[in-house]
């Protein structure tokens, strides 16, 4: 997996996901939550965690204005579009998985472990979960 940096969309799967946005709309939004909420999950893989930033991303562009991460043309014409009103019911979901992609049964934050951004990433995925606040 290519990383190029510590944003929610700053990897191949945030990337990808945008795509699936588009498609989907807030069913992408909330399947991404869900998993990685899945009670029935010991241990939340990459993979699902960086979709559930990328998905945190997207819900707080839509809710909060905050596209400036949104490179992706269709994306931001996905989000200007949205309607506040359908996606703030995910607004707690998305709280809830971005805790646990921070928590100890995460793959992300060992991948990050060792390398120098770490520090910026957990901020980033902090600074985002208190924005959906």
């Amino acid at each position: 997996m290519k990383i190029w940096g510590t944003g929610p969309f700053e990897n191949e799967v945030g990337a990808a996901f945008a795509q699936e946005v588009v498609q989907d709309g807030e069913v992408a939004l909330a399947e991404a939550f869900d998993v990685a909420l899945d009670p029935d999950t010991d241990f939340l893989a990459a993979e699902e965690g960086w979709r559930a930033v990328a998905a945190a991303g997207v819900l707080d562009a839509a809710l909060n204005g905050a596209t400036a991460a949104l490179t992706d043309a269709a994306l931001r014409a996905w989000v200007e579009a949205a309607e506040p009103s359908i996606l703030a019911p995910l607004r707690e979901g998305a709280q809830e998985a971005l805790a646990r992609v921070l928590g100890p049964d995460s793959e992300l934050p060992e991948l990050w472990e060792d390398g120098e951004d770490a520090a910026g990433w957990r901020a980033t995925v902090q600074q985002l979960r208190a924005s959906l606040s």
